[in-house]
């Protein structure tokens, strides 16, 4: 007996993780490459842009320009995923995603930083269908475990960026660490795109070409009908998208100027700040597995509501913090970004019919990235012109309708209950 318990537990372990194999282990490898130069790159953009010639505002502008045209193209990114076959325009995608963060490398100004964010958002066209192939690779019992993974593969790649990053800047200054981070997120991309050619595609669907791009881009009726699907989904659906948008805006207003918020208000160095980006991304290493079992054992609901009334209690702690207040801080900000980001993908995986599974998310992230356009420039606004502090109070105060609202509103698919119910039995 002694012998077959390690036997027995390693096939447990092998039994909980097997899909990990496909489409979505090309998909997990690719974002491991990418997501770490990313992290590295973007630790210190922010002060990248302000030393290119920028402030605030101008930060939040390039962000809500991006924005702005990413949202404008995954309403047609949607429909395309639902009408032809993904794998090609994200290969091309990929590949034009490459050679814009050159640009970002590169940049001798603040507006060739804006012209690159424009063209990457651009190719966020294909993540509409990316999206639905990672929902197509997770068997619906194991979405929880599955996007908690996503978080655990990320987190084990870009923990390391940060402190990279502090190492480099002590070395190159913020432009020299930057101009570098950049132009490894170029070769990720790059070899991303190189690896997505071996995705499968099991379908009849025709392959997209520029023609259906440009098409679609275009059209006046694809918007309408990406905007117009609301008209026919549940009514939990549109509650759902209410709520991400109410709690998006100021989370993203506060985001815009944290790192400024953290260097020039609280006083923390940027080596300081490299530093607890580690310990966030530590925490969420800790957390990822173990809250992806939570959610697929006991439903979505609970912990998202858990994750509302931890925020509204961490974030009075940031008013006036030290940096050894904010180690201890860090970790939750961890654990809250694995709830946020488990929960709510696994719910709109349960929720979503799979035959609308591009046009929903196409829109979705269109909704989502006007909000998110709207409070990244209102973020910079109020930081440089009202007062560096009230976007954190706004951020606070929206965290109580978004608990009461998740509360009576969202329920737990059918499916999702009887599953506890066996359980629990």
């Amino acid at each position: 007996m002694g012998e077959a318990e390690p036997t027995n537990l390693v096939k447990s372990i092998l039994q909980d993780f097997n899909f990990i194999q496909g489409n979505f282990l090309i998909i997990l490898v690719g974002w491991l490459l990418v997501d770490f130069s990313r992290e590295m790159a973007f630790t210190y953009y922010p002060l990248y842009v302000t030393e290119l010639g920028g402030n605030a505002t101008i930060i939040g502008f390039i962000a809500s320009i991006a924005v702005l045209f990413e949202a404008i193209v995954k309403i047609p990114g949607g429909k395309l995923a639902d009408q032809f076959r993904r794998k090609r325009l994200i290969i091309v995608m990929t590949l034009i995603a490459s050679a814009s963060y050159l640009i970002y490398a590169f940049a001798p100004s603040w507006h060739y930083i804006l012209l690159a964010a424009v063209l990457v958002s651009f190719c966020w066209i294909y993540t509409p269908g990316f999206e639905s192939i990672v929902m197509e690779s997770l068997p619906e019992d194991k979405r929880g475990t599955g996007y908690s993974l996503i978080n655990l593969i990320m987190k084990v790649s870009t923990t390391p960026s940060p402190l990279i990053a502090g190492y480099l800047f002590t070395r190159y200054g913020i432009i020299g660490t930057s101009r570098i981070g950049f132009i490894l997120v170029s070769a990720a991309f790059l070899v991303a795109s190189l690896m997505r050619w071996r995705l499968k595609e099991e379908t009849d669907k025709p392959e997209v070409t520029a023609k259906d791009v440009f098409d679609s881009l275009g059209s006046a009726k694809t918007f309408g009908e990406g905007i117009g699907v609301w008209r026919v989904v549940s009514s939990s659906m549109r509650m759902l998208l209410s709520i991400e948008l109410l709690y998006l805006i100021p989370n993203v207003m506060f985001n815009t100027i944290l790192t400024l918020f953290i260097v020039n208000d609280l006083g923390i160095s940027e080596v300081q700040l490299s530093q607890l980006g580690a310990i966030i991304g530590v925490a969420m290493i800790i957390f990822a597995i173990p809250m992806g079992k939570i959610v697929d054992k006991f439903g979505r609901v609970r912990p998202l509501l858990f994750a509302y009334a931890l925020t509204a209690v961490t974030l009075p702690f940031l008013f006036d913090a030290n940096f050894t207040q904010l180690i201890f801080v860090a970790p939750v900000v961890g654990l809250l970004n694995i709830i946020f980001y488990t929960s709510t993908q696994a719910l709109w995986a349960d929720l979503i019919p799979e035959d609308m599974r591009g046009r929903i998310m196409g829109s979705k992230s269109f909704f989502n990235l006007l909000a998110v356009a709207g409070g990244s420039i209102l973020g910079g606004l109020i930081y440089d012109n009202v007062s560096h502090i009230l976007p954190l109070y706004i951020f606070s105060a929206v965290t109580l309708p978004c608990f009461i609202l998740t509360w009576i509103y969202i329920k737990e698919p059918e499916r999702k209950l009887e599953e506890v119910v066996e359980d629990q039995v």
